[in-house]
């Protein structure tokens, strides 16, 4: 064999290897993010063997070995019931907000009801996480698995602000289960897949990225999504959200209501947080305080003279609660509590939640100059359940115009305080109609907010509204002090006097 035949010999084979490689480099998925480390230990401990992955899925490169191994741990769910009075679609379903994953029904059906959704088996033993929704008010939940077997499952709890639920089945032996990831490691950008059953499809896989972490969709809530971009539709309800390691880091719950490919999972860490409770109780106790706050803005410490205060400006407080009995007030300015900052409604809410009824707290706040230090026990936080009605037009009655803000109001009559439910004491004037791009819209009031004060002043007649208003000059800012039906709450706003 001559010494050039050698040599060519050996190039069209590095060079066949080579495209070989760009060949099967090709067809694989994109590899797992560098910062999925080893499992993390579980927090809620389960007897059983769990789901024993293949040695190469901890690293797996495709999405087709995830889902082979792990769509036998997912099931669809069908929960009915047998009268009318039930309504899975529990959260309201607002204006670029996201709908809850269920099927839709007609209101006028005498007959029971039925919804389906999706739910993962993560303990052997035959527990299932799925959402609340997905079984809220259900009077029978039967799961089926991927082998077509069918049983019927028990409710084991169920937590509505978090949306999880657990629910238990029996099939006469060990089931395998979904092992559970870290959430608080998942990173923007990060693949991951999403099994289900849209719109019953049953099984179906879909692959996208992460698009955002912590992404909150209420500011009275406790949730903290996942927001993805791989494709889930009404039936993905409870489903589990894998990483490229083969490990459920989030449960799909909801979908936006204005575009396509944005959907939101609960992060796995916040269903593990809550199992424990679940398991025991059926459902979770949450310490609340009953006080609403907002930051202090450069706005709100020049319009109320709170000079160089930081922290939390109370704008509400709940008539009974912990906080109205300690004697918080409107306008006190919250340090501390139990020496921890609380420098927003969400970080104050998450703390509370955190501690169990009738922890001790200490409140520390600034009031008129002075430090103030409150003493009193968390209450039990209610359960949600705003209004979900948004008030209408105030009709032609639009009695006056404030000077350069671009908001019109109207007296408070008995009928609207009965419909929107604004309490007795609350004495002001109804906002009936805001300009778009006006000083008060780009404040956030609306349309149906009652305006209690303005710049601590009442405002509980039309006259006394334009007074306070009259007063003001071009650059000034006034803080409003209003009560918003659709939260059931007052709220303070900074208003911008234009020219």
């Amino acid at each position: 064999m001559t010494r050039p035949f050698v040599v060519a010999s050996l190039g069209l084979t590095a060079t066949v290897a080579f495209l070989v490689g760009l060949i099967v480099a090709g067809g694989q998925a994109p590899a797992a993010s560098p910062s999925s480390g080893p499992p993390v230990p579980r927090e809620f401990a389960v007897s059983g063997a769990s789901l024993s992955l293949p040695g190469g899925i901890a690293g797996a490169t495709s999405f087709a070995d995830v889902a082979e191994h792990l769509n036998p741990t997912v099931v669809n769910i069908d929960a009915t019931s047998r009268g009318p009075g039930w309504d899975r679609r529990q959260t309201p379903v607002l204006p670029g907000r996201p709908d809850l994953f269920d099927r839709p029904f007609d209101p006028d059906r005498g007959e029971g009801r039925e919804g389906i959704g999706t739910g993962f088996v993560f303990d052997p033993s035959g527990l299932i996480l799925t959402n609340h929704h997905v079984i809220a008010g259900a009077e029978r939940v039967m799961v089926r698995f991927a082998s077509g077997q069918q049983v019927r499952a028990a409710i084991v709890g169920s937590d509505p602000e978090t949306d999880i639920a657990v629910l238990k089945v029996d099939t006469g032996g060990l089931l395998l289960a979904a092992p559970l990831g870290d959430s608080d490691r998942l990173r923007v950008g990060e693949w991951v897949c999403a099994i289900g059953n849209p719109l019953a499809y049953e099984h179906s896989v879909t692959v996208g990225v992460v698009s955002f972490i912590g992404r909150k969709l209420s500011e009275t809530s406790l949730e903290r999504y996942i927001q993805t971009d791989a494709a889930i539709n009404l039936g993905n309800s409870g489903g589990p959200l894998i990483n490229a390691r083969g490990e459920v880091v989030g449960i799909n719950a909801a979908v936006s209501s204005r575009g396509s490919s944005i959907g939101f999972a609960v992060p796995i860490n916040q269903a593990r947080a809550i199992l424990p409770a679940l398991m025991a109780d059926g459902r979770v106790s949450r310490g609340f305080l009953g006080a609403v706050v907002q930051p202090v803005t450069p706005e709100l410490r020049r319009s109320l003279g709170l000079g160089a205060a930081t922290g939390a400006l109370v704008q509400d407080v709940v008539a009974g609660s912990p906080a109205a009995r300690a004697g918080l007030r409107p306008y006190d300015v919250v340090l501390d509590v139990n020496g921890e900052p609380a420098s927003t409604n969400d970080t104050l809410a998450a703390a509370m939640a955190s501690l169990r009824p009738g922890a001790p707290v200490t409140v520390h706040l600034m009031r008129d100059g002075r430090t103030v230090a409150l003493a009193t026990r968390l209450s039990e936080r209610p359960r949600s359940g705003a209004s979900e009605e948004s008030p209408p037009a105030a009709g032609a009655r639009l009695e006056m115009r404030g000077p350069a803000l671009g908001l019109f109001v109207r007296e408070l009559d008995r009928e609207f305080r009965m419909r929107y439910r604004v309490p007795d004491e609350a004495r002001g004037v109804v906002v009936s109609k805001v300009e778009p791009l006006s000083p008060a819209s780009d404040a956030d009031i609306a349309r149906g907010h009652v305006v209690l004060e303005i710049n601590r002043r009442e405002t509980a007649t039309v006259d006394a509204f334009r007074r306070e208003v009259g007063a003001a000059r071009a650059g000034d800012v006034l803080t409003f002090y209003l009560f918003n039906p659709d939260r059931q709450q007052r709220e303070l706003r900074s208003v911008h006097v234009e020219p």
